[in-house]
């Protein structure tokens, strides 16, 4: 059994951790003028292409007003457009610009670029049972939440 002080010395690791890459999240938002959300509905449309606000309500877990209110705000810098549904009336295509594709590719090169600044000189074992201790902390604290909720 791990001793409680070692427990808490990994803990503030983690949090410290957390702290910095909360820090470099906000300096990557200064610097492309867009917030979080904003960023991450991106990801979402550069992993499915061009979305319906429903679907990219379900991907990134929030209401459709919210998606309504990320997505005008993405038409208003230019980085996505609104389009008719090609086989529903109902529907409509939220769809990258060529700004919205470009930021799109820079969030891939930044993500690529700092995992490889992380890991690459990490061992592949090492980097594996990382790996899965950062799958089981995130399974129990996700636990621990909806315990908590």
């Amino acid at each position: 059994m791990t001793d409680r002080t070692s427990l808490t010395t990994t803990l503030d690791k983690v949090l410290h951790l957390s702290t910095l890459l909360a820090a470099d999240q906000a300096r990557f938002e200064r610097e492309t003028g867009l917030t979080s959300a904003r960023i991450h509905l991106l990801w979402v449309l550069g992993l499915h292409g061009p979305s319906t606000q429903q679907v990219l309500a379900s991907a990134l877990e929030v209401t459709p007003r919210n998606v309504t209110g990320l997505v005008d705000g993405l038409v208003a810098s230019g980085h996505v457009t609104r389009q008719p549904h090609p086989s529903d009336r109902r529907a409509t295509l939220v769809t990258p610009t060529a700004s919205g594709a470009r930021a799109i590719r820079d969030l891939r090169e930044s993500h690529a670029d700092l995992a490889q600044q992380l890991f690459a000189d990490v061992p592949a074992s090492r980097l594996a049972a990382f790996d899965a201790t950062l799958d089981e902390t995130i399974a129990t604290v996700t636990r621990l939440m909806k315990d908590h909720a």
